[in-house]
């Protein structure tokens, strides 16, 4: 894996890529690694390489968690806008494991103060991550759970570029803040339509139209963002 397995560094331009890549190291990350919770200091940014893919999750009283974003490679994780070791508000953890490449928040630090382009570029993923967050928050208000997992499968497929998602019914559950008898049941209607299947951890996709037709629109508002604001950094559908 290179840094230019992550769509966010690969759009930089050279002088930048080449300003990370003296500081960047790459690292294997396993699936479910929390990367961080709540009130952790913030002490390095993440950013999914290829295939890798990680979420940011927020806790609910009820013991539940609903996921808020997800990010693969056309994006990072942790401190990219903000000055120094700060608090994480949310947990981050990785959905599908690999690659990651991890700068530790004071180099980014320091990248960012010599290049003001580099500031700028993060500034404008940020607006990317907000909007995704927006998003999420209006999906989660309005939309049914079954386009919602859609959604979220699809969203998976495209930023792996894997149909094999890996995820139990329980976290799929959690993440869409209903109780596991209810997201199986709509799991169960997607198999019937030959959309999925299913297997020991994990959903793949077998239908990749088809399930997007049944998704709400979510996915489609996000890319339109990113393309009007990053250009090529939102993955293309490109199956393994």
């Amino acid at each position: 894996m290179a840094l230019t397995d992550n769509n966010l560094i690969a759009a930089m331009n050279r002088d930048d890529r080449d300003l990370l890549s003296r500081v960047a190291e790459i690292i294997e990350v396993r699936t479910g690694k929390v990367l961080y919770d709540p009130g952790d200091v913030v002490t390095a940014a993440y950013f999914p390489l290829g295939s890798s893919l990680a979420s940011f999750l927020v806790p609910m009283d009820s013991g539940s968690v609903v996921e808020t974003a997800m990010v693969g490679r056309e994006g990072a994780i942790g401190g990219i806008v903000s000055q120094g070791r700060l608090a994480a508000y949310a947990r981050c953890c990785t959905m599908h494991g690999g690659a990651f490449a991890r700068i530790s928040s004071a180099d980014l630090e320091e990248a960012k103060a010599r290049s003001p382009s580099l500031r700028h570029f993060f500034s404008r993923y940020a607006d990317c991550l907000l909007a995704q967050v927006f998003q999420s928050v209006a999906c989660n208000a309005t939309h049914t759970v079954d386009a919602r997992a859609a959604k979220w499968l699809t969203a998976s497929v495209e930023r792996t570029g894997m149909n094999d998602v890996t995820m139990t019914q329980d976290q799929l559950a959690s993440m869409l803040g209903v109780g596991r008898s209810y997201a199986s049941r709509q799991i169960q209607r997607l198999k019937a339509e030959g959309l999925i299947r299913t297997r020991r951890g994990g959903i793949m996709v077998t239908d990749y139209e088809g399930l997007r037709r049944r998704a709400c629109g979510c996915n489609e508002q996000v890319r339109a963002h990113f393309d009007d604001v990053l250009a090529g950094v939102y993955p293309e559908l490109t199956l393994a």
